[in-house]
């Protein structure tokens, strides 16, 4: 399995990052390691796009049918027969298909967990002659191998190298970085939640009435943000800035597919009662 994973996906990526590379250096762009991640996050994110812009789509479509399956599950109550089948025909008269949502994410999950994320994990974490070895042994041809290992300083910061590590070297100033990842992730959790339309009455509700998605869903908006920062605390710093990079791309896909969503109401200032 691991063979048919290193040719169909690192080895592709080893090569994107490694053409990066060389041609930061060759323009004498400093940092270039660490704007090669940048470059190789981005490429990646557009190869997917088509995929990912497909899985917003079904799921802002599915947000505007979830008024009219809350109806069909009042309607028919305790007729789950029933409900399947107003549910599939409402999904029918809409040409909507949940399942069409499903295959883009689980696309996107294979390749960075099983492609971007190691490859990223392995060339910071193995020692220089043992990364040149790694590296020349993947590239597609022999003009793309490295002759001497890259530099893994980004702005003064080692790649390799975690905030909890160097929080005693740069000072508190590193903070930024988990504080930047949970934004991003909130930011982007925020913008998947439909807006409330403009004149909407709020009806509260009991707590028993929530069910357990929505309940769920409302506690993972500010729990999973909380818990991406708190890991980006031992994760590498290119491996921060892959996935700042990953997240700051997704926002701005997310806004040209469906705007700014839930998060619309946070930019807004609040009325003043008169």
């Amino acid at each position: 399995m691991q063979p048919i994973i290193d040719f169909l996906l690192i080895q592709p990526i080893i090569n994107i990052l490694v053409v990066f590379y060389h041609g930061l250096t060759f323009l004498h762009i400093p940092y270039a390691l660490g704007f090669s991640i940048v470059l190789l996050t981005v490429t990646i994110r557009l190869i997917l796009y088509p995929l990912t812009t497909k899985q917003l789509q079904v799921s802002k479509k599915m947000q505007e049918l979830a008024p009219h399956l809350n109806t069909i599950k009042t309607k028919h109550k305790g007729d789950m027969k029933k409900q399947q089948e107003a549910t599939m025909a409402l999904y029918k008269q809409h040409n909507v298909n949940p399942a069409a949502g499903c295959i883009p994410g689980v696309v996107q999950i294979v390749v960075l967990l099983f492609g971007l994320y190691p490859t990223l994990q392995k060339i910071l974490s193995l020692s220089p002659k043992a990364t040149l070895a790694y590296v020349n042994h993947l590239v597609y041809v022999p003009s793309l191998h490295l002759t001497q290992i890259w530099d893994t300083h980004f702005l003064g910061v080692l790649l390799g190298k975690t905030p909890a590590q160097l929080i005693s070297v740069v000072g508190p100033i590193i903070l930024i970085i988990p504080l930047a990842t949970a934004a991003f992730q909130f930011i982007q959790s925020k913008m998947m939640v439909p807006p409330t339309p403009k004149g909407a009455v709020v009806v509260k509700k009991d707590a028993k009435q929530d069910d357990f998605a929505t309940t769920f869903q409302k506690q993972s908006m500010y729990l999973l943000p909380v818990m991406i920062g708190f890991f980006s605390w031992n994760f590498s710093i290119g491996l921060s800035l892959y996935w700042n990079t990953f997240s700051l791309f997704g926002i701005i896909q997310q806004y040209l597919v469906s705007g700014l969503g839930g998060f619309e109401g946070w930019l807004k200032k609040p009325e003043l009662k008169k």
